[in-house]
């Protein structure tokens, strides 16, 4: 059987998340094989789960917290019996503003998979026990929805990665490539500068002191995604929040953020949110009004 491409729906889009939990009596068997863009965490609470990822199995019991990576391929089975679990999905790209972006470099899975940060909850109970709290807050900020939930979620999100950071005792996230994501920095900090204007590659590069050739192949092994796709990327976010924040028509926020050309604009803000931008702007104020 071929492998399933699971599409994500976010509860709510201005979060790019999924959390819920599952409780339930269940029998033997196991979920299809199937992967996803979003990274994942599982915590159970009650019971026994299995989880083949890669060439690997992870045996789970009550309070035990497993992380897949960015479309990882992974299954679950159960032996079954009384079965209680929380599931969060999420898009890690969207967790890093310019203050943090340098650490988005730490997970791009270039060379480790986060699946491989899973001997820290083995190894380490008050990582794991912090994390399954992390879990246990996010899920009940996604129920209660109170005010400012939004932030609360943002700030636990990141807690998560900075309790892998703070106890990869491997150094398999904080070594890799260190000293090439410091020579980025100046290129990182020039698109944030710059994100309302024409961004070129030949600048990018000069600042980075490489060749063009060599910059382009440097930028992608060192960030997991090529220099335009960043620059569009960063540019879209900023689109967002002037489509929330500001009384704006479409065309003006494509001249703020130095895409002029229409066509362009929506094709890459579909492909980042999968929807139009005045189709954004009326979910985010749909939502904004429940």
């Amino acid at each position: 059987m071929q492998p399933v491409r699971e599409k994500i729906e976010y509860e709510n889009p201005l979060l790019s998340l999924k959390i819920w939990q599952v409780t339930r009596d269940v029998g033997p068997g196991h979920i299809t094989w199937h992967y996803h863009p979003e990274c994942e965490l599982l915590l159970v609470q009650r019971g026994r789960l299995e989880i083949d990822y890669s060439d690997e199995s992870y045996s789970m019991e009550d309070g035990d917290v497993v992380i897949l990576g960015n479309s990882q391929l992974h299954r679950d089975r159960t032996e079954g019996g009384l079965l209680d679990y929380i599931v969060l999905q999420f898009d890690l790209n969207t967790f890093f503003d310019q203050s943090t972006i340098p650490y988005l470099q730490y997970f791009n899975e270039t060379k480790v998979p986060l699946s491989a940060m899973n001997y820290i909850f083995r190894e380490n109970t008050e990582a794991r026990n912090e994390a399954a709290e992390c879990i246990r807050q996010i899920h009940k900020e996604a129920l209660m929805k109170e005010s400012g939930y939004e932030l609360a979620v943002n700030m636990l999100i990141k807690k998560l990665l900075l309790i892998l950071i703070r106890n990869d005792k491997k150094g398999l996230l904080a070594n890799q490539d260190r000293v090439e994501r410091i020579r980025l920095k100046p290129v990182l900090d020039f698109v944030e500068s710059r994100i309302d204007d024409r961004i070129a590659v030949e600048d990018a590069s000069k600042l980075a002191n490489m060749s063009y050739y060599y910059f382009v192949k440097f930028f992608k092994k060192i960030m997991g995604l090529s220099f335009t796709e960043y620059v569009n990327f960063r540019k879209i976010k900023r689109a967002e929040q002037l489509l929330l924040t500001r009384d704006l028509s479409v065309s003006e926020i494509g001249d703020q953020i130095g895409m002029a050309n229409m066509a362009h604009f929506y094709k890459m803000f579909k492909r980042f949110n999968g929807c139009s931008p005045k189709e954004f702007q009326r979910k985010m104020l749909a939502w904004g009004r429940v």
